[in-house]
């Protein structure tokens, strides 16, 4: 089974064990083992979970929801609206980046296009739907993944709290009700993609975030690189 070809941090295995020794997830797993032999699947398989990979669990402080991965080849790399290094960075990345500068009044010195840093400070960029075929935005909606990225959702909202939430756009802010507002912070705007930016820019989601986790004697997040 797919599931078994790669490790998934021991952490997120114990606390999702439910999730991933569910039936409907094995059923993701088989139908995801016959799309990766036939097609071309982003991202690689080793990437799919990256997200919980390079987040740790303890530390988990902000969660930016995305759709579904970017279908270019090289782009995608399990995690939500980042980008493999070497690779054009996308307008919606930009947009966030844009804003980010903006919030703390500071450049960028990299730009890089990889939010992996943002990942080991306990950042989870999670999209919702974990797969893509190569060319195909939305293709692998039907496939299961938010049975399972739901799951994670309600499972942080029940076990943690004080978690920063930030949905962009109507996709991510469906996903609002299975979110505690109560011990947790939901920051909600409009889609950083440039056919929504207007409604994006100016949210000051980043730095409200790190006041919040201030607040609740958390550390902030190093947004700006």
């Amino acid at each position: 089974m797919l599931f078994m070809d790669f490790c998934i941090n021991e952490v997120w295995t114990k606390e999702l064990d439910y999730l991933f020794n569910s039936v409907k997830f094995k059923d993701i797993m088989s139908r995801l083992d016959i799309e990766y032999r036939n097609k071309v699947i982003f991202p690689p398989k080793e990437c799919i979970f990256n997200a919980f990979n390079l987040c740790n669990y303890n530390d988990l402080s902000v969660v930016i929801i995305g759709q579904d991965p970017y279908i270019n080849p090289g782009e995608a790399n399990g995690l939500a609206f980042s980008v493999n290094k070497g690779i054009k960075i996308p307008p919606s990345l930009r947009n966030i980046y844009t804003e980010i500068e903006n919030n703390f009044n500071k450049k960028f010195t990299v730009k890089d296009g990889d939010l992996s840093y943002l990942a080991k400070q306990g950042v989870l960029l999670l999209n919702s739907i974990l797969t893509v075929e190569c060319g195909i935005s939305g293709s692998h909606k039907k496939i299961g993944w938010e049975f399972f990225t739901d799951g994670v959702i309600l499972h942080l909202s029940k076990k943690k709290r004080n978690i920063v939430y930030m949905l962009w756009g109507d996709f991510a802010k469906s996903k609002r009700g299975l979110i505690d507002p109560t011990n947790n912070l939901i920051l909600t705007s409009a889609h950083p993609s440039p056919f929504s930016a207007s409604g994006f820019f100016n949210n000051w989601h980043f730095l409200t975030a790190n006041k919040y986790l201030t607040s609740h004697g958390k550390m902030v997040i190093k947004w700006v690189l």
